[in-house]
């Protein structure tokens, strides 16, 4: 006769294997969904936009259990006030000429959008841009075509592939305005039909060939239209000089050997980074100005994260040919740069230092803009805000008449002070 102890021993023994069993699946299963969603999480923090890391936690994204359609609807909004004083050297009080001007408030941004994943190989994104006017109220659509990592197309209007500042996503930049050696026009002893260049090239309509090769080597090559953002149809003609399109060509290359660098000069949720990226760029925009002008450019770029350290710096060269119906034989060079640093002292203040230069002139005429500022951002815990106080001084150094100085500075502020609140989901 059997013991009934020993019935109990063996019902207990079977009971605790089904239960180990039992644990052991459930933990299987949360290791797996731990891992595929850092792998969403990894998928996703590439999928740039140009406005807000799709990855961040700012808002909300829909997504199928595969991860293979993503959806994220986005908004940013960025409203600064400006104050500008303008030296009194050069300023004639006879025609009411004020020490400050071009001061008050501004919103440069105000966009919403969507952007996310169709089939686990198409990216997509459409962002109109409020406070903007004409074509630049449509900032960007395009959608991105991934045939493997290494070869992706892209077709529509975005970021032509020039320059680390502004292929920095939109609110992620350092200080609230980029450097003025890419923004400010350049002077020119002619007068053109529209307005003179700048060496930034900013958004445009084309098509793009990218992609990571072995997750170090960063590469774009594309065809724009070479009409800036503010122009959404086609106007281009052949090239009456070299034989082409009337197209913007433009290629650049980066290496980045601790994997794809978020772009991004500050983000207090990514402290832990240690990236690096070295880049080059060089386009050429035939018949640009109204089919005035072919213009190179031509820029090497650094950019660090490296834990609370972001730093960068970058230079860049325009030569601008006249086209052979304007008749003039003359080829102008500019140069410029900038280097800047960026430092969290704690995850929610971030301070940072630029130096800007520019030699908008020519290289064959005197004087030089230097352009130092400083910065401080604060992030507002649990509302997604940032906040922003900028100083920028402009100086002008190298010139041999008032006359140099006064053409030189025309349009730009001798002293500016920058606040910006902006708010990103």
């Amino acid at each position: 006769m059997k013991n009934d102890n020993s019935l109990g021993t063996k019902h207990f023994a079977s009971c605790f294997k089904n239960k180990a069993l039992a644990l052991s699946l459930v933990a299987m299963a949360s290791a797996t969904a731990l891992a595929q969603e850092k792998e969403t999480e990894q998928t996703t923090l590439n999928m740039d936009n140009g406005v807000i890391p799709i990855a961040d936690n700012r808002g909300f994204t829909l997504q199928s259990q595969k991860g293979d359609f993503v959806f994220k609807p986005y908004m940013y909004i960025q409203t600064t006030g400006n104050y500008n004083y303008y030296d009194d050297c050069g300023l004639d009080k006879a025609y009411n000429q004020d020490n400050v001007a071009n001061s008050g408030f501004s919103m440069p941004y105000a966009i919403i959008g969507f952007t996310g994943r169709a089939f686990g190989k198409i990216d997509y994104n459409v962002s109109i841009n409020a406070a903007a006017s004409g074509g630049n109220i449509l900032q960007q659509a395009w959608i991105d075509y991934a045939a493997s990592k290494e070869m992706r197309f892209r077709v529509g209007k975005f970021k032509t592939p020039f320059s680390h500042a502004y292929m920095t996503t939109l609110g992620e930049t350092l200080f609230p305005t980029l450097p003025t050696s890419l923004t400010a026009a350049v002077i020119l002893p002619h007068s053109l039909n529209t307005l003179t260049p700048n060496v930034g090239t900013g958004f445009d309509l084309g098509v793009q060939m990218h992609g990571m090769i072995k997750d170090k080597w960063g590469y774009q090559v594309g065809i724009f239209n070479g009409t800036g953002a503010a122009v959404n149809n086609a106007t281009k003609t052949l090239s009456d000089d070299i034989h082409i399109p009337s197209l913007l060509y433009a290629g650049r290359i980066t290496y980045q050997p601790f994997g794809a660098m978020p772009m991004t000069q500050g983000n207090n949720k990514m402290l832990d980074e240690k990236k690096v990226l070295v880049g080059a760029s060089v386009n050429y925009n035939v018949e640009s100005e109204n089919e005035s002008t072919n213009d190179l450019r031509a820029g090497l770029e650094f950019a660090m994260l490296y834990n609370r350290w972001y730093v960068a710096a970058e230079a860049y060269y325009m030569n601008i040919g006249f086209t052979d119906r304007q008749k003039i034989d003359d080829s102008y060079n500019y140069w410029g740069g900038y280097v800047q640093a960026g430092y969290f002292i704690t995850p929610k203040l971030q301070v940072g230092a630029r130096y800007d230069l520019m030699d908008r002139n020519g290289t064959d005429a005197d004087g030089m803009l230097n352009m130092p500022a400083a910065v401080v951002n604060y992030f507002v815990p649990g509302t997604n805000i940032k906040l922003s106080a900028m100083y920028q001084y402009t100086g002008r150094t190298g010139h041999n008449t008032q006359l140099d100085r006064d053409m030189d500075n025309l349009g730009l502020a001798t002293h500016n002070a920058t606040v910006m609140m902006q708010y990103a989901f």
